[in-house]
């Protein structure tokens, strides 16, 4: 049974998450800056949380 378990572990140079970690964030920052300047843009409020709690975002407040 543990032999199996080892079989299946994939290594970390395997991960394709592992070794593209950096373009992967890179672009998931580039898309959230991008779709918070839309919804500034266009006058549309966001939806976030500060301190734990759900706080809406009005255009004005966006910060980019």
């Amino acid at each position: 049974m543990a032999k199996d378990k080892e079989e299946k572990k994939v290594k970390e140079s395997d991960n394709l998450f592992v070794l593209h970690s950096e373009e992967i964030n890179e672009a998931y920052r580039r898309a959230v800056r991008e779709a918070l300047l839309k919804h500034k843009k266009l006058g549309n409020s966001v939806v976030t949380s500060r301190d734990g709690k759900v706080v809406i975002l009005q255009p004005w407040e966006i910060e980019v």
